[in-house]
């Protein structure tokens, strides 16, 4: 099953599983903060940077299992598949979403 994401979350996995840094450009803004694993990256360069280490070292791809909303957060559970102990693994994604990009993206196991 399919599952229906806003475009700017499309977008993000699209450019997350192919490895194309390009494709963060047209989904996250400018002055963006993810927090993954105890760290915040901030800025689209800096996370532009951040991905493209986590896909060189993993490999790995992410399959949106379902989406709800939660406190104003678009939450998606996703299959997180790749060369990592443990693999495959559901995290859970939140995005915040501002002017048809994404603002914020907390990442949890």
């Amino acid at each position: 099953m399919a599952v229906t994401l806003p475009k700017p979350i499309e977008l993000y996995f699209a450019a997350e599983n192919s490895g194309d840094q390009s494709g963060l450009d047209a989904c996250l803004a400018l002055g963006v903060t993810v927090r993954d694993e105890g760290r915040t990256h901030t800025g689209l360069a800096e996370i532009k940077r951040w991905k493209a280490e986590t896909k060189k070292k993993y490999d790995h791809t992410i399959e949106p299992l379902s989406a709800t909303e939660r406190d104003g957060k678009i939450v998606v559970s996703g299959r997180v598949t790749g060369n990592f102990p443990g693999s495959p693994v559901v995290l859970e994604f939140s995005f915040a979403l501002a002017n048809g990009k994404v603002a914020s993206l907390e990442i949890h196991g």
